[in-house]
């Protein structure tokens, strides 16, 4: 396995390299990543030790050095901020090049997009799967697990809770890319609702329940997100009537009232430039230096803390004529070998995807997770890393109408 990943330096993609290189992945003989920060890559390095990996430093803009990595690689991953403009040319560029691609997701920003393009990469015998992480990727898995256990489905909702646990943080880090969490703050998203993809505003659809610790009183809202998107129209779940699907996050408290108090200020329409003194700058350019200046110059403030986190979705429908309830939750504990890696669960389902994708006869066309992969190999897979998976069928003992 010769595996490419582009924006490879970055927190997700260093995190996946990290994993493709861990004896828990075997088969991978060499993986390759590219960015345009010789720095960053640099630290990759020095990080991961490893013979087998290689860095290369690049402008994807660059049409003939792109294509000259994609050439010498099986699949690509492609780990460039959504919100850099650039995934429909790599995804086009992989296309071209007949090369396996992948990508983060999240945002279904281009996800629609990139499934209308399924009969060109069917015919060119091409395989894409979009949106391969923890939300999007794992979380779509968990919907085919709840989907498989019903014959007729109402309604299912997927929902992330992370938390952290140990002394307070004063300074704020970016859960995963700065534009991603904005936008999941300051966007209306896609939510499908009686039938229907349905616009609904910004942090909509407050809800709260009690999970187990460390979570406790827990409150999710909406985001904008590529599940809702493809799950409900996926193969196995569309035919079964599935009228709802809804996607919900919550992050910790602290920095959730950050996010949303940086959405307030302004900070959400990240991408439209202001001028200061007579400089035209993007809020966006100037939040994440002022984050970065300020996380370099209070590293030692900044506390040992233990990452939590939890993926589920529950679903509602029938199961052998009975009204039925079934609940899939992946939780994933501490780990010290990630805990250093923005959002480990992100970089890990990535490599784990991506090896069970080149294990098995490819599927040329453009998939979403759910239609690609199995969830049993993919949750056994997760096991072996610090993942519990936990899956509840409740019936309910009276006939489905």
């Amino acid at each position: 396995m010769r595996i490419l990943l582009i924006g490879g330096a970055g927190l997700m993609a260093a995190g996946t390299a990290r994993d493709l290189l861990s004896p828990l992945s075997p088969g991978v003989t060499r993986v390759i990543a590219a960015d345009t920060s010789r720095e960053r890559l640099a630290a990759l390095q020095q990080a991961l030790p490893d013979p087998r990996l290689e860095t290369r430093s690049l402008d994807v803009t660059d049409r003939a050095a792109l294509h000259a990595l994609l050439a010498g690689c099986d699949l690509c991953v492609n780990g460039v901020p959504t919100f850099a403009g650039l995934q429909m040319a790599l995804f086009e560029a992989c296309l071209e090049a007949r090369r396996t691609y992948v990508d983060y997701g999240g945002m279904g920003v281009y996800t629609v997009q990139q499934k209308a393009q399924q009969k060109r990469w069917q015919e060119a015998g091409v395989t894409a799967v979009l949106g391969l992480g923890a939300d999007p990727g794992l979380s779509n898995v968990i919907c085919r697990a709840v989907a498989e256990r019903l014959d007729s489905i109402e309604r299912i909702n997927l929902y992330w809770a992370a938390t952290r646990t140990g002394p307070e943080n004063p300074v704020l880090v970016p859960p995963y890319s700065l534009s991603t969490v904005l936008a999941e703050y300051a966007n209306p998203s896609q939510q499908f609702l009686d039938g229907k993809l349905r616009e609904v505003p910004p942090q909509s659809g407050l809800e709260t329940m009690e999970l187990p610790a460390p979570w406790g009183r827990t409150t999710f809202v909406h985001s904008q997100h590529s599940e809702p998107l493809t799950v409900p129209f996926a193969q196995g779940i569309a035919e079964k009537g599935i009228r709802e699907f809804t996607w919900k996050l919550s992050l910790p408290e602290r920095e959730h009232e950050a996010w949303v108090g940086l959405v307030k200020a302004g900070f959400g329409a990240f991408e439209e430039a202001v001028t200061v003194k007579g400089v035209s700058v993007r809020p966006l350019d100037v939040l994440q230096a002022v984050i970065d200046r300020n996380i370099a110059r209070n590293r030692v403030r900044i506390p040992a803390q233990e990452s939590h986190e939890m993926h589920f979705a529950v679903g509602h429908g029938t199961r052998g004529g009975w009204p039925c309830r079934v609940t899939c939750r992946v939780i994933g504990r501490p780990d010290p070998l990630y805990d250093d890696y923005a959002d480990a669960g992100t970089s890990m389902c990535m490599s784990v995807g991506v090896q069970q994708i080149l294990a098995r006869p490819l599927r040329p066309g453009v998939w979403a997770p759910e239609e690609y992969f199995e969830a049993e190999p993919f949750f056994a897979a997760l096991r072996q890393r610090r993942f519990a998976v936990e899956i509840e069928t409740q019936t309910i003992e009276t006939p489905a109408a």
